[in-house]
Order: C-alpha cells, then structure tokens, then sequence
C-alpha cells in the first residue's frame, strides 16, 4: 500500500551524526516506513560531518536571511537516506557536539539554530518547494518542535495558505528547548504569540510546550512513557498540557535497525554468533576483558552500562551498589560520558578495582557493539526511560538487560521471575523501585541466574528470539500517518464544500488536532488553563540537551 509523502525533521541522524538514541531512530525509522510504501525526506542541519557525506547534492532553495544570515536549501542523498539539508554554516558549521560549546556549554544562539530547522521545516510544508510537498510532518523533540507554531501564525496571517498535519514525536520529556522571550522576534514569530495560549511558558519560549500546544498529534517512544508523562510526577512542568491533549497522545515503542546490530554479520565484534552458536559469545566475553584490562575469567558475570552518566540513568546507584557487584565476584565495563561528578567517581572506582573494571568515558559506535556481544549483561538502571534502546540491542545480542521497570524499559523486557522461567518468558531482570536497594537485589537474582546455566541460557534466547526491530513499530507510523493525511484531506474538501473555495482552502489550522479558528479566543483554553498551574522547577530541566 502507497502512504503519503512525510518530511522528517530531525537535529540528528544515524549514520551522519550522533549524540543519542534520537539519530538512531531519525536515522532507521525512514527505511522501515519504506518498507511500508511511505516515503521519507529527512530535514537535517548541515553540520560538518553531514556535509561531508552527502551524496548527488543539489541546490533547491536559497534564503537571503535565515536567522541572520545566508542559506541554502539542498536535497541530497546519503546512503540509503533521502536527505533536505539546511548548509547554513553560521549556524551549523561548528566542529564538536552539535548542541554544546564544551562540556555542558550550550552554543549560546540554540534558540536561533533549531528555530531555523523548524522555520525551514514549517516553508517547505507551506509549498516553499516546486517539486516536494509534504503530506505530514514528523517532528522529532525540541528542536524541531517550533514547526506547528510556525504553521499556525502563517495560517492566522493568511487563511489561504494550506498546511499539512504534524506529528509531534517526544523523545525525552527532560530536554524542552527554553529560550529567553526577547528572542521571539528574531524567530519570526508575531508578539501574540507569546502568550501561555502561544509559546509562552513561564515567561521564556518553550518550544517543545509549543509542539504539544499546536501539533494534531503527539506521539512518544514508549506506551508506559506515554501515561507518564501525562502525571505530576512525570510530566517535568508539561503533564497538565499532556493530559489536556491525551486524546492526541500516544506511545509507540521505538525498534532498533537489525541490519546494523546483527550479531551474525556485525563486523565490530570479534567473533559472529546466532542463537544456534551462542556459545560463540565467550569468544567475545575474551576479547571484551581483555581490552579493558580484566581478569580473563569466563566465570565472572560481566556487566556493561552504555549509558549518558547522568541522574536519570541512575548511574549514582550503579556507583553504590558496587560493592555488591563486586562481592558477587563480578565484573563492570562502563561506557559513557555526562556529568564530571561522576565521570571522575567511575575514573575512580576503576582504579580502586584494577582487573574487575574498566571504563572509556566517551561513546564509540563499534565499542558499543563489542560490549554488547560481549558482555554477560547490560544495566540500564534509569529512574525515568522513554523508550531506550540499548535493552534492545543487548536481547539481539543475547546479553542479559537489567533494568528498572520504568517506561520503556518496562514495555519491553519480562522479568525472569520464578513464574517467567517456567513458562520460557523471561527476557532479563526488571526491578522496581529504582532505589540502591532494589539495585542491589536485581544484581544478586542477575549473578544467581548466571551461575544456573540452563536458565541463564533459556534467558539468553528468549531475548535473542524477542522481536525488536521496526517492523511493527513502522506499521503503527504508517497507519497513523495514513489517517492523518486522509482525515486532513476530507476536512479540507469539507472546508471547501462550505465556503465554495476552488481550492480547497480549510478555514482554521490542525483540523485533526482540535479543529479550532486560529483567530478564536479561546483556542486551546483548557491547554492553557494547566499549563499557567505547572511547576516553574520542572519545566526549566534539560532545557538545551538533544
């Protein structure tokens, strides 16, 4: 079946440019809807490194000023990818992290470099382009979020204009893009715009508040993480206007690409395995100790952690619960970089346990999959985890996932309980709440697991046999998508119908997502009713961070 034509807009994407799971998904989740006949155009910033892998580039648009400065448009190819590019360079040619200075040193003009991904974004759904307009538009996370916002204030301006659907997709609820007011202006935004009905939030520019706010429909990266995020508790500042919005709200559970991890054919692993030769991993576990400098011992269980060491990550309760880890007679590799507090404290801790543990501050595609192939399990202790995708990994690789029930941790993983065992379910070890405490216990269960050798194997290929690609994920976007520009398309001849317009023009924005007149006062009042009572405190986290 033939979809429509959907324009991703995305800060990143795999393989051009990576921080975090968003370019894993920005990056697989395109060549999965093909597979389901909707094709994909990614909207991308032309950092250096994507740039640099562009393929068959062609100028398809100049901008004399796009937030100060010269522009232009290109549509490209890179590999499988089909690619807008935003080659800006006073905006994106920078060398290093896309989003920081230096370490934890957001680039000061953010506001203006991602407003610029979703103006661009919002043009060319308005028919900037000839040849290319899309049907819907997938928004990923803060950066891009300003998109609906952008079609809202040019539709209020001028009720001719057409604009497509689009589809707010919520990565990590923590990181919501909070800029100074004075910048409104400079974004090309109207002054009634910020306004708690607008992009106003708490007196700054919110620009993920302002995708929930505008977008038809919102989609997260996990069903748990999706009715979390709609609570006090989990709502970081935006849960009232979630709730407000829960009919438009839903969760889809991100896949991996299997062609990528793929412990058959992975080129960055030392020896290639299938569930029918598992026993091939030992190989691997070798390799893995060896590099990190620990005890060759094939009776340690070896723990990995690929993970931002931050809060959220729970990386503090990893930090005291090893004593328990170690008393088990265990082994850890941590993999990461975040916070300098506990960057040092891991340095540290590998120092106080030469043989046992070793670490590489820093994230490197191929250590990654080594440690993946190679370790026994994989930790994931997060107090809070939209989706996550390195459980993922680890059940195609056969690792063991150790995880907090929490989001999509909890969606994806059957604890290995009595019961779970029994019944050949079991596909890691979930523990809850994530406490120390509860830590500790689920690393005990993991080491007592490992040293029965049937179960741990039944565990093992449980989790090998576990689907995690896109495959249904994709078909829950399609479908999706598929409904979105029919509906979109019927309200629009409806519109027609009713006011004898030729072509088609509906009289008020996102008639999916509310089918309200942009010029009605009272647009979205129950939105902004909640969103004037959120907590201050939530709403200013991980304000800049992808």
């Amino acid at each position: 079946m033939t979809g429509p034509e959907v324009l991703s807009v995305a800060a990143e994407i795999f393989p051009l440019v990576k921080t975090g799971g968003l370019a894993d998904v920005a990056g697989a989740l395109p060549l999965a809807l093909a597979r389901e006949g909707v094709r994909v155009t990614t909207l991308v910033p032309g950092y250096p490194a994507v740039m640099a892998a562009l393929e068959d580039s062609t100028e398809v648009h100049r901008f004399a000023d796009l937030m100060d400065g010269e522009a232009r448009l290109l549509r490209a190819r890179a590999g499988a990818l089909e690619l807008l590019v935003i080659n800006a360079p006073h905006l994106y040619d920078r060398p290093g992290n896309p989003y920081l200075k230096g370490p934890g040193e957001p680039w000061p003009d953010n506001g203006l470099r991602y407003g610029a991904l979703a103006k661009v974004a919002a043009e060319i759904g308005l028919g900037l382009l000839a040849d290319y307009r899309p049907a819907v538009i997938q928004a990923h996370d803060w950066h891009a979020a300003l998109t609906p916002a952008y079609l809202f204030y040019a539709r209020r301006k001028d009720r001719r204009l057409k604009a497509p659907p689009v589809v707010l997709s919520i990565h990590n609820l923590a990181f919501q893009g909070l800029f100074p007011a004075e910048l409104l202006g400079k974004l090309g935004l109207p002054p009634e715009a910020l306004a708690v009905e607008g992009v106003e939030y708490w007196g700054d520019i919110g620009f993920l508040k302002a995708g929930i706010q505008f977008a038809d429909q919102v989609t997260t990266v996990s069903p748990s993480y999706a009715a979390e995020i709609t609570t006090e508790d989990g709502g970081m500042g935006l849960g009232g206007l979630l709730k407000a919005r829960a009919k438009r709200l839903v969760g889809i559970l991100n896949g991996i690409d299997d062609d990528v991890w793929n412990p058959q054919t992975d080129p960055d692993i030392s020896a290639r395995y299938s569930a029918q030769t598992i026993e091939q991993r030992a190989i691997n576990k070798l390799a893995l100790q060896a590099k990190f400098g620990l005890r060759p011992d094939p009776e340690a269980p070896l723990f990995g952690i690929l993970s931002r060491l931050t809060d959220q990550k729970g990386v503090d309760l990893l930090l005291g619960a090893l004593p328990v880890l170690f008393g088990e007679g265990a082994q850890l590799i941590v993999c990461g970089q975040g916070e300098p507090r506990y960057e040092a404290a891991f340095a540290e801790a590998a120092e106080r346990h030469p043989g046992s543990m070793g670490r590489y501050l820093g994230y490197r595609e191929e250590l990654a999959h080594l440690i993946q192939a190679g370790a026994d399990a994989i930790l994931a202790p997060s107090r809070f985890e939209p989706c996550g995708l390195t459980q993922l990994c680890a059940m195609r690789y056969g690792a063991v996932p150790v995880v907090s029930r929490t989001g999509g941790l909890s969606d994806t993983i059957i604890d290995a309980n009595t019961a779970g065992i029994a019944r050949s379910a079991a596909t890691g070890v979930q523990f809850a709440p994530a406490t120390q405490d509860m830590l500790e216990d689920a690393i005990r269960r993991t080491c007592a697991l490992y040293r029965d050798p049937v179960s741990w194997r039944r565990v093992q290929l449980n989790a090998m046999a576990s689907d995690s690609s896109w495959r249904v994920s994709a078909a829950e976007y399609a479908s999706l998508f598929r409904k979105l520009s029919a509906r979109s398309a019927i309200n629009r001849a409806a519109d027609a119908a009713k006011t004898g317009s030729a072509s088609g023009e509906p009289r008020s924005f996102a008639p999916v997502g509310g089918a309200v007149d942009p010029d009605g006062p009272e647009r979205a009042s129950p939105q902004a009713a909640v969103t004037r009572s959120a907590p201050r405190k939530a709403a200013a986290r991980g304000a800049t961070k992808a």
